[in-house]
């Protein structure tokens, strides 16, 4: 398997990364292909496509050993199912697949051809093996089944962002920032209600506490110039 290209993305750490793609639209990235992989005739007609799939390395949670089964956090951290039945990044093979749309391909002089697109759930500078269409009639299926995933309630927090915080944020970030924060990005075994949080997203350090269904951000601290 040969790295083609890698993505960047607002998330220099795994903490907070929405746990499938398309769950936080507003979450962009940009893929930056490696330099023998720049020939703009390997894009040709890609530009026509609305999504793509793209195949990564779960860089971040590699491991010596593999499990039979995991944990899923959709089902609490609690229960044990087999790790062919889960997208669980702990894997015989550490390798991610994700739907993503494809906002545009732009060409840059020093670049290349440098794919933007918008969903992700990778952190920065996660390696992508590959690149292909998403194609809706043969890769939607709105019958089918989705086993224990379909069957356990997805809830909501509720975010409190004071005003003052979040003047502080960049006002194109913001709306993506109060997703992440909806969706939980707690670990399941970490979840006690008097601890602080820390996500670090977009050059910020966004600091919160989570009382029953409210998320409330205490503080926002720019992580860099």
């Amino acid at each position: 398997m040969k790295t083609i290209a890698v993505i960047h993305t607002d998330f220099p750490t795994k903490f907070g990364v929405p746990r499938q793609s398309g769950l936080v639209d507003d979450l962009k990235g940009q893929i930056v292909f490696e330099p023998q992989y720049r020939q703009a005739e390997a894009f040709r007609g890609l530009e026509e496509y609305s999504h793509i799939w793209i195949l990564w390395e779960f860089s971040q949670a590699k491991r010596e050993q593999w499990s039979a089964t995991v944990k899923p956090p959709r089902l609490g951290g609690k229960v044990h199912m087999g790790v062919f039945a889960t997208r669980s990044p702990f894997r015989p093979n550490p390798i991610g697949l994700s739907c993503v749309k494809l906002e545009k391909l732009e060409f840059d002089e020093k670049l290349g051809p440098v794919l933007y697109v918008s969903g992700v759930d990778m952190v920065d500078g996660t390696p992508v093996y590959d690149i292909k269409p998403y194609l809706p009639y043969t890769d939607a299926h709105p019958q089918a089944s989705s086993g224990f995933a379909g069957n356990v309630a997805s809830h909501a927090l509720e975010v409190h962002f004071p005003a003052e915080e979040l003047q502080k944020f960049p006002v194109e970030k913001r709306e993506a920032a109060c997703e992440i924060l909806s969706q939980d990005p707690r670990p399941i075994y970490r979840k006690s209600e008097d601890q602080v949080f820390k996500l670090e997203f977009a050059g910020w350090d966004i600091h919160f506490t989570v009382d029953g269904i409210v998320l409330t951000v205490t503080e926002v601290v720019r992580r860099y110039t």
